[in-house]
């Protein structure tokens, strides 16, 4: 940990401004950014199937990940407002595609089944979940892209202080383990210290940043926003933690040095990022 620790403020104090940046200028820089993470976060998981036996299709595959941002940023207003039918007809005929490309290259005797689920499974969990960011950024009322950006770092900023509030939560308190089959080292005081520390995060962002923007959420919708990030961060992190440990892996990849790969570092946005976009669209802000 201790060798490792410079790299990991390192590719913090990179990443967090250059994600910030993307999300703010929008448009097609955030497709491409997405996109990207889509196909290393697809590589990754084909990577952990492979490890269980299981050959996924990398063609289709990557493909779908570079499809699901940009066929949801053209139906987008911001993107040209193209007709949902045909976002979803373009999902459509990637799986089809998808199940043919199987019918060409797969071997009866090697759990096609399988290959071809995780093949559909991958980019949708790892590019079109994430896209949903894409209905923040685009989605408020004024278009404003300094609005857009904060509205979207609501859930982000307070997943990463979640994961902060339960990792301190645990070491002071201890006790009982949460989920100790898939995650030794969590306990419920860590989990409940992350709820509440993502419930106050939640409200005191609402008050401090969105409510000087014009974005007035009351303080049960903050709260709510809080309890979907604080229970669904760390499921997220727990669900990826299932995957690893079921082929016997610590990190998914090296993509940030220090760090992990990106379905370790995004292991939580995947759950919080489309569940906040409904709670914004539910509440009104999209």
């Amino acid at each position: 940990m201790g060798s490792s620790l410079p790299r990991r403020i390192a590719v913090a104090a990179i990443g967090i401004p250059a994600a910030v940046g993307m999300v703010y200028l929008g448009g097609w820089v955030l497709v491409a950014g997405l996109a990207i993470l889509g196909i290393v976060g697809t590589g990754e998981l084909f990577r952990l199937a492979e490890k269980g036996g299981v050959k996924p299709f990398p063609a289709p595959g990557y493909a779908g990940a570079i499809l699901l941002p940009v066929a949801t940023y053209l139906v987008l207003e911001a993107g040209g407002g193209l007709d949902p039918f045909w976002g979803i007809a373009a999902a459509t005929v990637w799986v089809l595609v998808t199940m043919a490309y199987a019918l060409v290259v797969a071997d009866v005797d090697g759990q096609p089944v399988v290959s071809i689920a995780v093949t559909i499974f991958g980019p949708i969990y790892t590019a079109g979940l994430p896209a949903f960011i894409l209905l923040v950024r685009h989605g408020v009322a004024d278009g404003s892209p300094g609005v857009g950006t904060l509205l979207v770092l609501l859930p982000l900023v307070t997943t990463w202080l979640c994961d902060t509030f339960a990792m301190v939560g645990g070491a002071a308190f201890g006790g009982p383990k949460f989920a100790p089959m898939v995650s030794p080292k969590k306990t419920w005081s860590g989990a409940v210290s992350g709820l509440l520390g993502a419930g106050v995060v939640a409200l005191m962002y609402g008050w401090l940043v969105l409510g000087e923007v014009g974005i007035a959420l009351t303080v049960w919708q903050l709260l709510i926003i809080g309890l979907v990030v604080g229970v669904l961060g760390q499921v997220g992190d727990l669900a990826e933690s299932l995957l690893k440990r079921s082929v016997g892996v610590k990190d998914s990849g090296i993509f940030f040095p220090g760090h992990g790969g990106v379905l370790d570092r995004l292991d939580s946005l995947y759950w919080v990022i489309p569940l906040s976009a409904m709670c914004f669209y539910a509440f009104g802000v999209l």
